[in-house]
């Protein structure tokens, strides 16, 4: 490497990371709107440029802290973006990352320096909207990825931390995975797995027959569900 050379020069490194939940039955992204230029007031993935002093790890948690205020998160390396025009300032790269999360257990930050808002987009409609750089590709291809994740067993723990029924969580994977599944299968193959654990507990709803409430084992191994 010719350090003086001026074609190493003017670059950078972005950390993006794809947060996914669902709500309700719903697949939802995590967006901020950018406060700054380029790309002001536009709806962006949770990231920024990576600080020469840190390494990957260090400053993807430390952007989503930032901008969000989600201090814990398991996140999975996803892709890497290296067009040379994705950024009007200079050339960066982008390392992104996906993560799952409970959006009911966390805060976000709705406003910081950087950002003036903060909010969950049903995945659908991302589809149409205009993001700031080429952060609808990186949806587009981290979501993809998800969905051939969530066929093993321990991505969705991030979004069950404690009990659940199991329609609930067969409700989750046909969200993500956009198929049904028959229930029988489904219950049976998650408790053939030894992924869950039964609680001895009961959800009450009214009117209708008390739902078991399960729970993701401590340790589980990566285990193909389908």
């Amino acid at each position: 490497m010719e350090v003086k050379n001026p074609l190493y020069k003017n670059q950078g490194i972005h950390v993006i990371t794809s947060i996914f939940t669902v709500d309700h039955g719903v697949v939802k992204v995590l967006l901020i709107k950018r406060n700054n230029e380029p790309y002001k007031d536009s709806w962006a993935l949770v990231g920024g440029a990576l600080y020469n002093n840190e390494d990957l790890n260090t400053g993807v948690m430390r952007e989503i802290k930032e901008k969000t205020g989600i201090k814990k998160i398991d996140l999975q390396l996803a892709d890497v973006h290296g067009k040379v025009d994705r950024s009007p300032v200079m050339r960066m790269v982008a390392i992104s990352y996906m993560g799952v999360i409970d959006n009911q257990r966390v805060t976000l930050i709705k406003k910081t320096l950087k950002t003036n808002d903060a909010e969950w987009f049903n995945i659908k409609d991302v589809e149409s909207m205009s993001l700031a750089y080429d952060h609808a590709e990186i949806i587009k291809s981290t979501f993809e990825k998800l969905k051939k994740q969530i066929s093993k067993s321990n991505i969705l723990k991030s979004l069950f931390p404690d009990k659940f029924t199991m329609p609930e969580l067969q409700k989750t994977y046909e969200a993500i995975l956009g198929v049904s599944l028959d229930r029988r299968n489904f219950r049976r193959r998650i408790l053939n797995l030894n992924l869950v654990e039964d609680t001895n507990e009961y959800l009450n709803f009214e009117g209708k027959k008390p739902a078991k409430l399960y729970r993701f084992k401590e340790h589980i191994e990566e285990k193909n569900i389908f």
